[in-house]
């Protein structure tokens, strides 16, 4: 089994936002925001490959949205989902599994492409995993979360006859060494992929349950986040064990750190050392 981090490009999204209802004056020390109160966050998705499986975890924003969209988001960098599949050598009709965690467009934008005039699956070959209660939750959405999914990125998803729904069973099996964690603080049925026997570790994708380092503190809960209170508990409940266990956590928002180990301090469960997936097996 080999892993690859893919990073998609940056984007900027407000910090009082993703940090909730943590003070500027202590979270701008962790993520410095520019002029107009926004912060750099990375679009970071994870292809695992597993066996004759080449599973890309999340796809990133996509292009396909009008340049209004965009406005909103100030994506920059030189990184693109095809740039940094071509790094490590492969194609995106190499892929054979999209396991999105979630269907907001900055998770999802990725997975549909346009071509001439008609919007496609961006991974021809590929099989498209989501869970039948996060489809639900999000193909009928609340009030306050349905500016995250855009019909546009899930529809034509189905429209495609490539997806299929992942059973919501703790830790149930998707490949040899991959398996899922369900979460529901950010939003319902969110899925962590879980990484096992890495290189003698457990690797946990962290998808919007931490979304940075800076987020490994218990009540630096997003404002995003439907049940912050669901949030707190999940938080907590996962931190003990993957401290307990010496897990990698890998971000997919954090711009500057790709992965860390916890350890305990005075002040509770923090970073212990921060690190690139490809530094994975160096004893940390």
């Amino acid at each position: 089994m080999k892993l690859y981090s893919i990073n998609t490009g940056y984007f900027k999204l407000d910090g009082g936002a993703m940090f909730g209802v943590v003070p500027k004056s202590i979270w701008n020390k962790l993520n410095p925001a520019d002029d107009n109160n926004l912060c750099t966050w990375a679009m970071r998705s994870l292809l695992i490959e597993d066996g004759n499986r080449l599973i890309l975890v999340d796809t990133g924003i996509g292009n396909k949205q009008d340049a209004k969209f965009f406005s909103h988001y100030y994506l920059h960098g030189e990184d693109t989902l095809d740039k940094s599949l071509a790094k490590h050598g492969f194609h995106r009709n190499d892929i054979t599994d999209v396991l999105l965690t979630h269907l907001h467009f900055d998770h999802v934008g990725g997975a549909i492409v346009i071509e001439k005039n008609k919007m496609v699956p961006a991974f021809k070959n590929a099989t498209y995993w989501s869970n039948e209660q996060h489809w639900q939750w999000a193909t009928k959405p609340n009030d306050r979360e349905k500016a995250s999914f855009l019909k546009e990125n899930i529809q034509p998803i189905q429209d495609s006859g490539k997806l299929k729904f992942i059973e919501v069973k703790e830790d149930i099996a998707f490949s040899g060494n991959v398996t899922i964690r369900f979460v529901n603080g950010h939003t319902h049925a969110m899925m962590l992929p879980q990484i096992n026997n890495y290189m003698g570790r457990t690797l946990v994708y962290m998808a919007d349950l931490l979304p940075s380092v800076g987020h490994i503190p218990i009540p630096y809960v997003m404002a995003y986040d439907m049940f912050p209170l669901t949030t707190l508990q999940e938080k907590k409940a996962f931190l003990q064990e993957a401290l307990q266990n010496n897990f990698i956590l890998f971000f997919e928002h954090d711009h500057l750190n790709e992965c860390c180990t916890l350890s305990m301090t005075e002040k509770g469960i923090r970073t212990k050392d921060t690190f690139k997936l490809e530094e994975a097996g160096s004893g940390k």
